[in-house]
């Protein structure tokens, strides 16, 4: 499924209109923003995270990037996304790792990724 990016994102719009709810699609969003408009988005997943003094969610994502230059854009997404400072209000992403990275060459060149956030809730 490919999904366009931008802050009008027809995907996170839908779902919104259908009921759709969570911080899961604010974070949806900054990450396709970041991965890029040759990303395909194509699973997430969120389970709730707590401590003594903090609460929140690991949310993972699996994103494809197929062809050289999307490929390219997906090596950027890896080096920049554990500094990036994501725009979340009332969250604050604590965390931000790629579980995992497969390349691969049958049918051209694809670069298969999953990258886990940890979302905190600030209050």
């Amino acid at each position: 499924m490919y999904v366009e990016p931008s802050h009008n994102c027809a995907m996170i719009e839908t779902l919104r209109r259908e009921g759709a709810r969570g911080v899961w699609l604010a974070v949806l969003q900054q990450v396709l923003l970041l991965a890029g408009e040759r990303a395909q988005f194509l699973h997430h997943a969120e389970r709730a995270w707590s401590s003594a003094t903090y609460s929140g969610a690991y949310h993972t994502f699996r994103l494809s990037f197929s062809g050289a230059d999307a490929v390219a854009d997906g090596e950027d997404f890896i080096a920049a996304l554990p500094d990036h400072e994501f725009t979340l209000p009332g969250r604050l992403v604590a965390k931000a790792t790629i579980l995992a990275a497969e390349h691969s060459l049958i049918d051209g060149p694809v670069l298969t990724l999953e990258a886990e956030l940890l979302v905190l809730d600030e209050a």
